[in-house]
């Protein structure tokens, strides 16, 4: 068997005897993508299941879910409908985001995503728009436990052609052509013309972009890992190479409780160590503080 039904089923298949995972679930919204991903894990894996996530955000939404549970249920997967409530902070996306994801985390075992090859190109664009360095660059990992990605190397074309193959029926969502949405205008105006400028192949080279990336920061944050000096005295980390030292900071503040850092907080607590002039402090995400005091850095809640 030739084509997308095989690559697919290949890519699938090479994800789970990799990771090996104890219990498989599957995150399906009823588009192309989670579709033939379920399809797939319902031929490799008896006892599989699925979940389907209703935003609620759309007329009809649940009729939506209950038909994608339905598609599951004749995969051979025991599938469910999760309704949750999106509110927060960050917009729209941000909220719905992170509403999936809390109602997908397992107890146990691997959720697997439908992120395809132009999904993994659309969030570098995005990094590379919003400079927020090279972790946003290097894009989405396939495996970051608990969450699985085995079609990262597939393009969302295949995907839809496996479906056609297949006979599946497929519900697209309105928000995918919303261009209200950043990402829906990069993924309907930004890529086709790179593709076009650049002769083809912009999706390919951007997700090894990231691959690369991924390496370099992986390697990155192993040394910083080994530091076995005082992350917190100036002597012990200015002659560090910067990217080295940023990650000992970042390691360090993580492990103080500061939440959602970003490259620019980096960089101005950086600044403390490589350009001090007796600056002030440098506030930072949860209302936490950095300062430097006799030659020391010093974390602490905002007063």
């Amino acid at each position: 068997m030739n084509g997308p039904v095989a690559e697919i089923r290949t890519a699938v298949r090479r994800f789970l005897d990799e990771v090996r995972p104890d219990a498989v679930t599957v995150a399906v919204s009823g588009g192309a993508d989670s579709l033939a991903l379920a399809a797939c894990v319902g031929r490799f894996v008896p006892g599989a299941s699925a979940v389907i996530v209703d935003h609620q955000l759309q007329l009809g939404s649940g009729d939506v879910a209950l038909r994608a549970a339905r598609q599951c249920a004749e995969f051979g997967l025991v599938a469910h409908v999760e309704a949750v409530e999106v509110s927060g902070p960050g917009g729209p996306e941000a909220a719905a985001r992170k509403a999936r994801y809390a109602a997908l985390r397992p107890a146990s075992g691997v959720v697997l995503l439908g992120h395809t090859l132009d999904d993994q190109a659309e969030t570098v664009l995005l990094g590379l728009g919003r400079g927020s360095g090279p972790r946003s660059i290097a894009g989405m990992r396939a495996f970051d436990p608990p969450w699985g990605r085995p079609l990262l190397g597939v393009s969302r074309a295949a995907t839809r052609a496996f479906c056609a193959e297949q006979g599946i029926e497929v519900w697209e969502d309105p928000h995918n052509s919303d261009p209200s949405f950043t990402r829906v205008r990069l993924r309907s105006e930004v890529l086709p013309l790179l593709e076009d400028v650049l002769q083809g192949g912009v999706a390919s080279s951007l997700a090894r972009t990231a691959a690369q990336l991924r390496e370099d920061c992986d390697a990155l944050d192993s040394l910083a890992a080994a530091f076995g000096g005082d992350c917190c005295a100036v002597d012990d980390i200015a002659e560090l190479p910067v990217a080295l030292r940023r990650r000992v900071l970042r390691s360090w503040l993580i492990d103080e409780g500061v939440p959602e850092l970003s490259d620019s907080h980096l960089r101005r607590v950086d600044a403390l160590v490589s350009e001090w002039r007796g600056q002030g402090g440098v506030w930072l995400p949860g209302g936490f503080v950095v300062r430097r005091a006799h030659g020391r850095l010093v974390v602490e809640p905002e007063s």
